[in-house]
């Protein structure tokens, strides 16, 4: 089996955002989700509409299912808007899968995630492995590179140590970014 790594370049990520947004609204609330929670994709494909928003149709700015809230997951803006899109572009129903096959009830396999993911990549000139777990990497690497502590990103990605989640995430000195604690009060 091939290792897959996080989508480091951001120009190769909005590549895919674009692709991927003209293709379906479904393929790319996957991806979003995806790269900006960390959530496993065995758990983003078993996620329901009602994970999202209420019975009266307004959406949550964080995660309701009590399998990933903890730490909770934050839902940002784009987030929630690929999620409205994916939910009226699909005709979904509040009991729905998120990810809902076309042909079934059923979420979309994870074999169907990757084929998305893979040609995604494909079309963004991306020639090294990339698979399911790319999103889940791309997450972290990025978080990291923004200034998120090492240790939010370990228990968002529930591994047991550090060192774990820098070799998963692609960082291999401790020293790679410079945090700037600005409270600015």
């Amino acid at each position: 089996m091939k290792t897959v790594e996080a989508i480091k370049d951001e120009q190769q990520i909005l590549s895919i955002k674009s692709y991927l947004e003209c293709r379906s609204p479904r393929d790319y609330c996957l991806f979003m989700l995806g790269i900006n929670t960390g959530i496993r994709i065995h758990d983003l494909l078993h996620l329901h509409v009602k994970d999202f928003m209420t019975e009266t149709g307004e959406y949550y700015h964080y995660l309701q299912s009590s399998v990933h809230t903890n730490p909770p997951v934050y839902l940002n803006l784009q987030v929630r808007n690929a999620l409205k899109s994916c939910i009226l572009d699909g005709s979904l129903d509040f009991n729905d899968f998120l990810f809902k096959s076309r042909k079934s009830n059923d979420p979309i396999t994870r074999q169907q995630a990757y084929r998305i993911i893979n040609e995604a990549a494909k079309q963004a000139g991306i020639s090294e492995s990339i698979g399911t777990h790319t999103l889940r990497k791309t997450f972290g690497y990025h978080a990291y590179r923004k200034g998120i502590a090492i240790s939010l990103i370990q228990k968002r990605l529930q591994h047991s140590t550090p060192s774990e989640t820098r070799q998963y995430i692609g960082v291999t000195t401790q020293s790679a970014v410079q945090i700037k604690l600005d409270v600015n009060l």
